[in-house]
């Protein structure tokens, strides 16, 4: 009797599990039928499109605007490696990073006439770069490639150079990855995301993240992930933490672990950008608490943003891991704010 009461319960489970298999199949196919014959809002330039016709952007950005905006070269003009800032003669994101002798460099063909290679400080920076002919040698770049090909291999021969405000004062994080820059159109779609409600964002700019992390050489991921947290305040206000949203995707595009609860925030500061600049380390200190510092202890641990500005408040928070025993702390970020 035993065994067969064994025999149904196995037969049952087997039963619910192919169901509810089944159902996500429909499911997903379901969706994917409405978005092929549903047209999509471009949520750039608002453009009616269909969603199969964006390719990898998804149904939220529309073939050109994903090109324009997220092509591969996009941003391969090289930034400082510690804080995402563009280095001297690259303004990333930006037609005038086509001007760059080094995006030129990088793109196979010589600066125009008249000009050359920055080779004193940037306001910005502070840093300089390697002079013609010791540029050329440096990258060791090929003479024939694809643009893209060429700016990664710039990108990749540059990687050891850091900005100047880093070289002075080196931040407590070691490495931060960018998608864009939060500028015009971009920054409009973090702000909907962020006080817009449109969490379907999210999605989107993990897969952009996650494209920006696979295509930095030589960076090993993160043990783990963990967001930037809000404050209870805060968080009861908007509903939600925009840079968990990220994460969560990000962490399964990744293949990493991700602690929502890792960090968390015990003193209620007010936004960074309501802040004078001069103030927002008093602002910001103090403000973060480890839950459980042996997930932290000799590990490489990365921290989810939605934008870095002046990057004080991930400089603390990556300082309080380090107190805690982290062995290194990235940034994954999806917007970088450019030096003003």
């Amino acid at each position: 009797m035993n065994g067969k009461l064994a025999g149904y319960a196995r037969r049952g489970a087997m039963a619910v599990s192919a169901h509810g298999a089944l159902r996500g199949v429909l499911h997903a196919s379901g969706a994917a039928l409405l978005r092929g014959l549903l047209p999509a809002s471009c949520a750039l330039c608002g453009q009616l499109h269909r969603a199969q016709d964006a390719g990898d952007s998804d149904e939220l950005l529309c073939a050109g605007c994903a090109a324009q905006f997220f092509g591969s070269q996009r941003d391969a003009a090289p930034r400082c490696p510690r804080c995402a800032n563009p280095l001297p003669g690259a303004v990333t994101g930006s037609p005038a990073a086509a001007a760059s002798p080094l995006v030129a460099a990088a793109a196979g063909s010589p600066p125009a006439t008249g000009s050359s290679p920055a080779t004193g400080s940037s306001p910005a920076t502070g840093s300089s770069l390697a002079t013609g002919s010791s540029l050329a040698a440096a990258t060791d770049l090929p003479a024939a490639g694809s643009p893209l090909d060429n700016a990664l291999a710039l990108r990749g021969a540059v990687a050891s150079q850091l900005c100047g405000a880093c070289r002075v004062h080196p931040p407590a994080f070691d490495v931060t990855l960018v998608a864009a820059d939060y500028a015009l159109p971009i920054d409009q779609l973090v702000l909907q995301l962020k006080f817009g409600h449109r969490l379907a964002l999210a999605a989107l700019f993990a897969r952009l993240l996650r494209d920006a992390v696979l295509l930095q050489p030589g960076f090993v991921l993160p043990a783990l992930l963990c967001p930037v947290p809000l404050g209870p305040r805060r968080l009861a206000e908007r509903g939600y933490n925009q840079s968990l949203e990220i994460a969560k995707p990000l962490a399964r595009g990744l293949g990493v672990a991700l602690h929502p609860r890792l960090i968390s925030r015990v003193r209620e500061t007010a936004a960074q950008s309501s802040v004078a600049p001069e103030l927002r380390q008093q602002n910001i200190a103090g403000a973060f608490a480890i839950a459980d510092p042996a997930l932290v202890q000799g590990r490489h641990i990365g921290v989810v943003d939605d934008v870095m500005t002046s990057g004080r408040t991930l400089n603390e928070l990556a300082a309080t891991l380090k107190r805690h025993g982290a062995a290194r702390v990235s940034n994954l970020v999806f917007a970088r704010t450019p030096p003003h």
